[in-house]
This record gives structure tokens, C-alpha cells and sequence, in this order.
């Protein structure tokens, strides 16, 4: 990896969240609090870790980034534009008629997708697989996926884990958005994930966790991920649902699925624009 520029990873977060919140604003709701909470993740994945090219988005032994929480798709999508997978101006069109850009993602519809989204839980177990077909290719390529700490409720999520484990996956690293909240309210409250870590280290997972808003600690803990042979990582992020525009994260609960007003949109983006 290259040296850090904290800096420009921070600018690059910015963009992301300026760039989910006008999508999911051009349409009037949307998921924002779950998109605002993965922005310096995915910062530092596409600018920083990544081996892709966007000129070339279905190279041979690419790295891939598989988004099992779906509904963080349009996070995922600022992200490509802010990369050049496609123009910036697209982000206006999500989820309308003929768009390229799904509420949740398609991998037949958007330059960069490396795979459609799912109910929660199934892009979990395409990412075991796809790190799968990579090791038999030996293309040399990283598998990264992001969860939902409410997604991890889902049982299909530990049926991968335990597979991935017993393949000895130690090209697939994957990520827990564990912003403490999911559509019914605070994760603890409606299914406790209990210690997250002994889980996944239960299950044979290599398990480290950072702050998730911190772009040096991300890159530090996927560095050490790397390290880890005949194991699958997982890195548990600490992060705030809603990050970067107040009253989104003062919505807590009510973020999760969240209207957007034309006044709330232009609020939310002058303030991401500071």
C-alpha cells in the first residue's frame, strides 16, 4: 500500500456522503443513516487498497467489494462516481425509471458492481464464494464484503462464516458497519450481537476492530488482516449511523429509512460542503 494521506481520505469520505445524500435526496427518502456510516470504509477501499481499474471495470484479478448490506447501495455508487467508474451526474438519477442505478445494486446495470444485492445475508455468501472461485483461479485477488451489525442476525451470515472458515479463506476480509442500529431500533435492544468479536473468533475468523470513521486505523487493520494466513479476517468497525449531517444522526431510529424534504436535502449538503 501506498503512504496514507489521511487528508485526501477525508476528502474523499466527504464526497461520498455529499454524493449518497444528493441521490438519495433527487428521489425525497432513502437509506441514508446506513450509507453516511460506510463512507471513510469505503474511501479508503476504492482509493487507497483496492488493485481495480475503472477504465477497465471487469479486469481479470481485480479486487472486489461485495455490499451485502444492499441498501447501502447508493454510498456504494458516490463512491464509483467519485472513483470515474461513471459521471458524477448519474447519482440524480437513482432508482428512476431506466436509470443505471438501483436503489440496491446490479451488477448487470452498474459499471464497478461486483455483485447484485441480495436479501440481507445472501451477499455474504456470494463473497465466500467468490473468494472461493479466486483461490481456484489463483488470480491473487482480495475479496472484501461489508455487513450490517442488523444483518448479522440473519443465520445465513454464520452459515458462511463457518464455511469460509473451514476453506481457510485468508483472501476474503470483511467488514461489520457496527453502527448500533437497524430498522426497528438500537441492534442491542432487538437481538443482541453480545461480544461480536469472541464470535467471530469462535467461528475461526482472524477479528480485529477500529474505529470505523478513522481511514488510518481502517488501513491499519487491513494491513494486519493481510498478514493472517488460513483464515478468513473480519474487521469490526465502530461507526454512527448517520455520520457527518446532524440531524440525520440525531434521527437515531428514524435514519434508517429516512425522508428527505428539497429544504432537508439542501441543509444536509451545505453542510457536508463545509
Amino acid at each position: 500500500m501506498e503512504e496514507i494521506n489521511t487528508d485526501k481520505l477525508r476528502e474523499h469520505s466527504r464526497a461520498i456522503r455529499w454524493g449518497a445524500t444528493y441521490a438519495i435526496g433527487s428521489i425525497g427518502a432513502g437509506h441514508i443513516g446506513g450509507c453516511l456510516s460506510v463512507a471513510e470504509l469505503l474511501a479508503v477501499l476504492y482509493f487507497h487498497v483496492m488493485n481495480i481499474d475503472p477504465l477497465n471495470p471487469r479486469m481479470e484479478g481485480r479486487d472486489r467489494l461485495i455490499m451485502s448490506k444492499g441498501h447501502a447501495g447508493p454510498a456504494l455508487y458516490a463512491a464509483l462516481a467519485e472513483r470515474g467508474y461513471f459521471d458524477k451526474n448519474l447519482l440524480g438519477t437513482l432508482n428512476s425509471l431506466g436509470t443505471t442505478l438501483p436503489s440496491h445494486a446490479d451488477m448487470n446495470k452498474t459499471p464497478g458492481i461486483d455483485m447484485t444485492a441480495g436479501s440481507l445475508g445472501q451477499g455474504f455468501s456470494c463473497a465466500v464464494g467468490v473468494a472461493i472461485g479466486s483461490k481456484l483461479k489463483k488470480d491473487g485477488a482480495c475479496i472484501y464484503a461489508v455487513i450490517g451489525d442488523g444483518e448479522s442476525q440473519e443465520g445465513q451470515i454464520w452459515e458462511a462464516a463457518m464455511y469460509a472458515a473451514h476453506m481457510k479463506l485468508d483472501n476474503l476480509i470483511a467488514f461489520t458497519d457496527n453502527n448500533k442500529l437497524q430498522i426497528d431500533g438500537f441492534t442491542d435492544r432487538i437481538n443482541s450481537l453480545g461480544d461480536i468479536c469472541a464470535k467471530w473468533e469462535s467461528f475461526g475468523w482472524y477479528t480485529d476492530r477500529v474505529d470505523g470513521h478513522d481511514p488510518a486505523a481502517i488501513i491499519e487493520a487491513i494491513k494486519r488482516a493481510k498478514e493472517v494466513t488460513g483464515r478468513p479476517s473480519m474487521i469490526i468497525l465502530d461507526t454512527i449511523k448517520g455520520k457527518g449531517v446532524a440531524f440525520v444522526e440525531q434521527a437515531a431510529t428514524a435514519n434508517h429509512n429516512m425522508k428527505l424534504t428539497k429544504e432537508q436535502t439542501a441543509q444536509a449538503l451545505e453542510e457536508l460542503s463545509l
